[in-house]
C-alpha cells in the first residue's frame, strides 16, 4: 500500500520540542507539496504545515507560526515538522500527505500518523 510512513511523536512536557518526520513508503514525491496535519480528539482534521516542492514556498496554521518549522530533503525523500514551545492544544494524531501544491485541498496517500501528547 503507497502511503507515508510518520514518526518522531511522543509525551512531551509544555514548553518542549520535538521532531516528526514523513517518508514516503513505495514511492518518491520530490516534484509535489508535503503537509503536515494533525487531529485531536472530537475535533475535525486540520492543517498545521506544508512545503512546496523545491521548498521555496510554506504555509503554517496560525496556531503553530513561530513555533513549527517544516523543511524537507529531497535527496533523502523525507519531510521534518520541528515542532518547538509545544503546548497542551497541539495535543493530536499529525498525519502528512502529497498534494499538487500548498495552495490545493486534495491531498493522497495519507500515513497512520505519529501521536504527540503533551502533558505535565
Amino acid at each position: 500500500q503507497l502511503q507515508f510512513v510518520e514518526s518522531g511523536g511522543d509525551l512531551v512536557q509544555p514548553g518542549g520540542s520535538l521532531r516528526l518526520s514523513c517518508t514516503p513508503s513505495g514511492f518518491t514525491s520530490d516534484d509535489y507539496a508535503i503537509a503536515w496535519f494533525r487531529q485531536a480528539p472530537g475535533k475535525e482534521r486540520e492543517g498545521v504545515a506544508c512545503i512546496s516542492d523545491n521548498s521555496v514556498g510554506t504555509w503554517y496554521h496560525d496556531a503553530v507560526k513561530g513555533r513549527f518549522t517544516i523543511s524537507r530533503d529531497n535527496a533523502m525523500n523525507t519531510v521534518t515538522l520541528q515542532m518547538n514551545s509545544l503546548k497542551p492544544g497541539d495535543t493530536a494524531l499529525y498525519f502528512c500527505a502529497r498534494g499538487e501544491s500548498c495552495l490545493g485541498d486534495e491531498y493522497e496517500y495519507w500515513g497512520r500518523g505519529t501521536q504527540v501528547i503533551v502533558s505535565s
